[in-house]
């Protein structure tokens, strides 16, 4: 029986070191492919592991920012995954110079053909490094407006108020003109318009308006807010309330409409008209010259 086995395993041994094709000097075999798949995905396992535990472990209790976090966990995987390849390539025998000959004569048909692909590379390298946007930023970039919460080194991820997620390039980053509402902090200062009729009492509204933007829990008290006569139009007086929000700096509309509601009730409340369109018709004594016509123009 232990002679059959040996005779088995011995028919396997020399199936799988039948040369498939030569690398230079090398003979490429069953057995090389299955060496160099297995030890790649473990290299591929490993080196992810690691990588989330950079990122997500060893630098998570050192106050160092996602992103930072991020491209040191990457730029480890990319390193080891390399050298690895290449002790995995020589410990299977394989003659690395027949290699770099292949590649090299790759890389000119191949390059032409990722030339986008490289190029978000390089420019995802830049944005981890460079930092012009992070991860939580509020951005805008084209007609993009949303939340960062992924950078990659190929795109970076962003979710607009309406939980729709956008994959966008990271060479739009580096070649558009990008909006960072949240680069230094994130306060953002808004300025929302409130008419007002002629009738009303300026120094009245002004304060009416103040207490209304100090009453909303989502505005900040510094910087103060304020409350601008910013230009007379033709029936009513347009005042600004120029306010700072954090806490709603990516949800503009909802609190524009918060305010415009405690503003009306505000109104309401001391009697403060709001105006309307209208217009006056002035009709002069005298006499006016009257004709009336059919839709095909002939006489009534």
């Amino acid at each position: 029986m232990f002679q059959s086995l040996k005779n088995i395993l011995y028919d396997i041994k020399q199936f799988l070191n039948i040369p498939i094709f030569d690398i230079g000097s090398t003979a490429f075999t069953l057995w090389t492919f299955l060496y160099i798949f297995g030890l790649l995905i473990l290299l591929f396992f490993i080196s992810g592991k690691l990588r989330k535990w950079i990122s997500e472990g060893l630098l998570i209790n050192r106050s160092v920012d996602v992103g930072i976090r991020q491209a040191t966990g990457s730029i480890v995987r990319y390193v080891i995954v390399s050298i690895g390849f290449i002790v995995i390539l020589q410990t299977a025998g394989i003659d690395l110079s027949a290699i770099t000959i292949l590649a090299g004569a790759l890389g000119v048909g191949v390059g032409f053909g990722l030339q986008n692909i490289v190029n978000n590379f390089v420019s995802g390298i830049i944005i981890l490094f460079e930092r012009p946007i992070k991860v939580g930023d509020r951005i805008q970039v084209e007609e993009v407006n949303g939340d960062v919460i992924r950078i990659s080194w190929r795109s970076t991820t962003i979710v607009t108020n309406n939980n729709i997620t956008i994959i966008v390039p990271n060479s739009e980053f580096i070649t558009s003109r990008v909006i960072n509402w949240s680069y230094v902090n994130r306060n953002v200062r808004f300025n929302f318009p409130v008419p007002v009729s002629y009738n009303a009492d300026p120094e009245i509204v002004r304060k009416l308006l103040m207490e209304v933007v100090e009453e909303h829990p989502a505005i900040l008290k510094e910087p103060r807010p304020n409350i601008l006569l910013r230009e007379f139009r033709e029936s009513s007086m347009l005042f600004l309330m120029r306010i700072w929000t954090r806490e709603l700096a990516s949800r503009p509309g909802a609190l524009q409409s918060e305010l415009n509601y405690a503003v009306m009730k505000k109104f309401r409340a001391h009697n403060i008209p709001v105006p309307y369109p209208h217009q006056e018709l002035h009709i002069r004594s005298g006499n006016v010259d009257v004709r009336m016509t059919t839709g095909d123009g002939g006489e009534p």
